[in-house]
Formats: structure tokens, C-alpha cells, sequence
């Protein structure tokens, strides 16, 4: 199937798409500006920010700075060794953007997914 895009000649940020299916005409697509806030009500603040705060949110899921002993990233999951296994809070782990928590102990793991490498060097430079 082929696809055919072209800018649309109006000024409200449209772009048309032709496919070979469709024998009615081009579909306007409402591309999002700058300034358009995001589906979860904050402005578009720049990526480094908001990993900044995910990161900060998920140390104190974890029970604090002084509560993590070693953390490292791996491929979805920060695994990390915890002091005292009772700080860490699930609730604020997954409102931090976790997608699971596993403990086991002292030793907990953090599911975020494909950030987790990001995620743990961000984790490192606050600790």
C-alpha cells in the first residue's frame, strides 16, 4: 500500500495522508504544536526535566538517597540493594512511573522499561 503525504494548504497545522485505500480523499491529521499541553495536564517541559523528577521520585520510592546501597540498569529494570527493605514504597515507585516492583529482601527491582539505562545514570548523578 502506498502512501502519499503532503502538507496541507491551510494554517492550523494539518497534514494530509493518502493511502491506496482511500478513494474518498486526504484525512486531516491535527499535528500537536509546542505549545499544546500533554495528555497528563503539564506543559511540553524538555525530556531532561521530567527524567530529572522520575528519577528523584523513584529514589524516594526506594526509602531515600541513604537507603540505596547499589543500583544498576538492566535492559527494562533498575536492580538495586537496599539497607532496609521496609522503606520501599510500591505506591510511590509506580506513581513514580513504575510499570512492577519485585522485592526480594534487601534486593529490589524496579520495572520502567527502555529508560532504565537513562534512568540509573540520572539515579547515580542526585545520589
Amino acid at each position: 500500500m502506498a502512501v502519499v503525504r503532503q502538507p496541507c494548504s491551510c494554517e492550523v497545522g494539518h497534514a494530509s495522508v493518502w493511502t491506496g485505500l482511500d478513494h474518498r480523499g486526504p484525512v486531516a491529521v491535527k499535528v500537536p504544536d509546542a505549545e499544546q499541553p500533554s495528555r497528563r495536564g503539564e506543559r511540553n517541559r524538555p525530556v531532561v526535566e521530567r527524567m530529572m523528577d522520575k528519577a528523584e521520585a523513584i529514589i524516594a520510592g526506594l526509602g531515600g538517597a541513604d537507603n540505596i546501597v547499589e543500583i544498576e540498569p538492566c535492559i527494562t529494570r533498575l536492580r538495586t540493594v537496599v539497607r532496609d527493605g521496609s522503606k520501599v514504597s510500591d505506591a510511590a515507585l509506580k506513581a513514580a512511573g513504575a510499570h512492577g516492583v519485585m522485592k526480594a529482601g534487601t534486593v529490589v527491582q524496579v520495572v520502567v522499561g527502555p529508560e532504565a539505562d537513562t534512568l540509573c545514570m540520572d539515579i547515580e548523578d542526585l545520589l
